[in-house]
């Protein structure tokens, strides 16, 4: 595609995390074995869920489905990383960089309205324990999820809808492993500074207002929790304790990323491996698999599975 005697981009070429072709081969492993246990740990959660009734219970469809969210997004960045190690020249198309800028977005967004939104759930459990099951019902864990999804959506398609129109004319080098909203405008041949500033209010700002809004719940939760008995407090106190670790392993990496102008920083590798590598790896072990009932399920589901293989 030309414009006068310029060609528009078809290509955009990743620097990655190393030139080295044995720390390549190394580093190859470890994100296999990370995205092997986040493959693991992630289906185990779905299909304990699905398969256990005695967690056919609107937490666990909560559970379930940030499960999804977590391998989904790890998926989009991890795949591409590990067949680029063992590549010559890491490239990716002008779409592909432009899907996986979608999805990741959209996925992101998703997992971040539904973080928020089970603030609601430990709410509901805290304040009103006898009324929980009617009130956090199955209607309403179907209504939140799907409203994770399209909030997740809207989110995407707008900052999608902002970098289309860009004109990419060249230099087409991204000096990461994966293609964002940062680092490809940066590459754009026009003035960004508006585009920045609507992106950082679309995703920056949101992230800080509701990572702010999070901790004043739990702590309005941790004050709740002094009228309530020994036994009932410390079970909430786990259950917040979890999601009080989980929120800012999310958050904080998000915010840094893209809660000011989009500059280059040195430790902006360390914190997207963080954020699209790792986090969706430790999610199912801090926030579901430590969990006494899933544990007990999982067990379950490892005698029936030895059962059906002696058969």
């Amino acid at each position: 595609m030309e414009s006068g005697n310029l060609t528009w981009v078809s290509e955009f070429v990743f620097l990655g995390l190393s030139q080295t072709q044995e720390l390549q081969l190394f580093l190859f492993l470890i994100f296999l074995f990370v995205y092997t246990t986040t493959l693991t740990g992630n289906l185990l959660v779905m299909v304990t869920v699905t398969s256990d009734s005695q967690l056919q219970t609107p937490m666990y469809f909560l559970f379930q489905n940030l499960a999804i969210l977590d391998l989904c997004f790890s998926s989009v960045t991890s795949l591409k990383m590990l067949v680029d190690f063992l590549a010559e020249k890491k490239i990716i198309s002008y779409h592909g960089c432009m899907a996986q800028v979608f999805f990741f977005h959209f996925l992101g967004g998703a997992m971040v309205f539904f973080l928020s939104m089970t603030a609601y759930d430990h709410l509901a459990a805290i304040s009103q324990p006898f009324h929980y099951v009617t009130i956090v019902n199955a209607q309403l864990c179907v209504g939140l999820v799907v409203t994770a999804w399209m909030v997740g959506f809207v989110h995407s398609i707008s900052q999608l809808a902002l970098m289309l129109p860009l004109p990419f004319y060249g230099p087409n080098i991204l000096g990461n492993f994966y293609c964002d909203v940062p680092q490809v405008l940066r590459l754009a041949c026009t003035d960004t500074s508006v585009l920045e500033f609507l992106m950082i209010c679309n995703s920056g700002m949101l992230d800080v207002i509701l990572f702010l809004l999070l901790l004043i719940s739990y702590s309005v939760f941790l004050v709740m929790l002094r009228s309530h008995s020994g036994k009932i407090r410390r079970k909430a106190a786990s259950t917040c304790t979890t999601h009080i670790i989980v929120v800012p392993m999310v958050f904080i990496p998000s915010i840094y990323l893209y809660a000011w102008p989009f500059t280059s920083f040195s430790m902006d590798k360390a914190v997207s491996i963080s954020h699209r590598i790792m986090t969706p790896m430790l999610n199912p072990m801090i926030y579901t698999l430590r969990n006494q009932e899933m544990q007990v399920a999982v067990k379950r589901l490892g005698r029936l599975w030895v059962v059906c293989k002696r058969e």
